[in-house]
């Protein structure tokens, strides 16, 4: 039975072998070999872009506002020897500036005494004193609207109304004043015309010499100021002997 089963096997193999053969020869025999050829063609696509260049011309018209500023200048003529003091006519304030100097006599402002510093403002100006102390000991300066010709007691205001205390005040300007290398600044506005002092008010200074005389004057277009080599004899009741 075993060689009945391998005789058939054999046999089975053998017509499986016999036909695949047939067909393997016969599908390469009656089927032609088709080669397939694809041709590929490249289409060359020549765009020709044209770009209008448009050049705008923009004009800016610029106008010019000139403004013409006139000045005016008024030339003042000063008495010879005599100087401008600076101010500012906007505000119309004068600025008087005083140095009680180190050298020289004691009792001074700007290295004078006894009125020979003689300051004459336009009245109705405001009247700024910048007073600086060199010296060892206090210094004060107070404007007098003074009713004697020069300083005759040692309280200044036995001889007029004090107006303005610079370094001072009206309690103490007869032992108070600037210290040594300091500075004190008042102001006294709207001025009247009139004489005046600008006096030391520490008891004696004055009546020593410390003091300048001061003109407000409505004649007076520019502040100014000039040394005299005499004294003043002015007082707020007379005549200025001197200017």
């Amino acid at each position: 039975m075993n060689t009945t089963i391998i005789i058939a096997a054999i046999v089975i193999i053998i017509v499986v072998i016999g036909l695949a053969s047939y067909f393997l020869f016969f599908h390469h025999t009656t089927s032609p070999s088709i080669t397939s050829v694809t041709t590929s063609y490249m289409t060359s696509s020549s765009t020709t872009t044209t770009t209008s260049s448009t050049t705008s011309t923009s004009s800016t018209t610029t106008t010019s506002t000139s403004t013409s500023s006139t000045t005016s200048t008024s030339t003042v003529s000063l008495p010879p020897g005599a100087y401008k003091l600076p101010y500012n006519p906007n505000n119309k304030t004068v600025f008087i500036y005083l140095v009680v100097s180190a050298v020289g006599y004691q009792f001074n402002y700007n290295g004078t005494s006894y009125g020979q510093l003689k300051i004459y403002v336009p009245a109705g100006w405001n009247v700024m004193v910048i007073l600086t102390n060199e010296q060892s000991i206090p210094h004060n300066a107070n404007i007098v609207l003074n009713n004697t010709p020069t300083p005759n007691n040692a309280n200044i205001a036995q001889d007029g109304k004090i107006l303005l205390y610079v370094g001072d005040s009206p309690s103490n300007y007869m032992n108070n004043g600037v210290p040594p290398q300091g500075t004190a600044v008042g102001i006294l506005d709207n001025i009247s015309a009139g004489y005046y002092w600008i006096a030391c008010g520490i008891y004696g200074h004055a009546e020593s010499g410390m003091w300048v005389d001061l003109i407000a004057s409505n004649s007076v277009t520019v502040p100014y100021a000039i040394i005299s080599s005499s004294s003043s004899t002015s007082s707020s009741t007379s005549s200025p002997a001197w200017g």
